[in-house]
């Protein structure tokens, strides 16, 4: 197993604070195709953005992140046991879960032995969803701004794990029956400091630090404030998301 490559602890409470949410679609139709809504496990968690929508439709929702930051920030939920695990060792029993989700998450896991870990846990017909998304939807100046800082200006920033993203997961190939998914996007209403925010929570952004500091981060936002206008108007921002679904035959 990969040693954990931990990029988001150092800035978890602004993970927390600022990652958008998933629409409510996505979990409702993870619930309508799973065998039964009694367990789901969310790897990769972070602070819960996929656990707090899946909680509305499973009696209970395990959801694991290898960094124990990022799950004290996590939102408490009744339904919801937040652990520190990896995705690869989940520490459940054999046959328990009936789906097993990994939200903007899958890209830095082990791989194959996740794979054989998710083969392990779910149910006879259960059903395992990588989910993510890279570039928001184009509709403006706004958005190629993001764009360039995200292509350009932080090429040879991202970690390598981020190519699966940016592919679209096309180069992760499920060991199950594939599902087909519905088009979805995550679509928010934000001012621009909640866009900026968002933006500082890159793995990228940090290993820019780490390399030249704060400045071209700093020269963005100032562009986006100079596009926005008035910074607390809010403005609709949609990413399209990528979904990867197979189920245990």
């Amino acid at each position: 197993m990969s040693a954990f490559k931990d990029h988001f602890s150092s800035h978890a409470a602004t993970y927390a604070a600022y990652r958008p949410a998933y629409p409510p679609e996505l979990a409702a139709w993870l619930g309508s195709i799973a065998p039964a809504t009694k367990i789901a496990l969310d790897v990769g968690c972070g602070s819960g953005q996929l656990s707090l929508q899946l909680a509305r439709h499973f009696d209970e929702v395990i959801a694991t992140d290898p960094s124990p930051q990022q799950i004290a920030s996590a939102t408490p939920h009744p339904r919801i046991d937040y652990r520190v695990a990896p995705a690869e060792a989940s520490g459940l029993p054999d046959g328990s879960v009936d789906l097993v989700t990994a939200a903007q998450a899958a890209h830095w896991f082990d791989l194959p032995a996740f794979f054989a870990e998710t083969a392990r846990l779910l149910r006879t017909g259960g059903v395992v969803a990588l989910i993510s998304y890279a570039g928001m939807e184009s509709q403006g100046e706004i958005e190629a701004i993001v764009e360039r800082f995200r292509i350009e200006t932080l090429a040879e920033h991202w970690p390598p794990e981020r190519a699966l993203v940016e592919n679209a997961y096309r180069d992760i190939h499920l060991p199950f029956p594939a599902i087909e998914a519905p088009a979805i996007s995550i679509e928010v209403r934000w001012p621009l400091a909640a866009l900026i925010g968002y933006l500082d929570t890159w793995s990228a952004v940090r290993a820019l630090e780490r390399s030249i500091g704060r400045e071209p981060f700093d020269a963005v936002a100032a562009d986006l404030s100079r596009a926005w206008g008035d910074p607390a108007t809010p403005r609709t921002i949609r990413w399209p998301l990528t979904i990867l679904a197979g189920r245990r035959s």
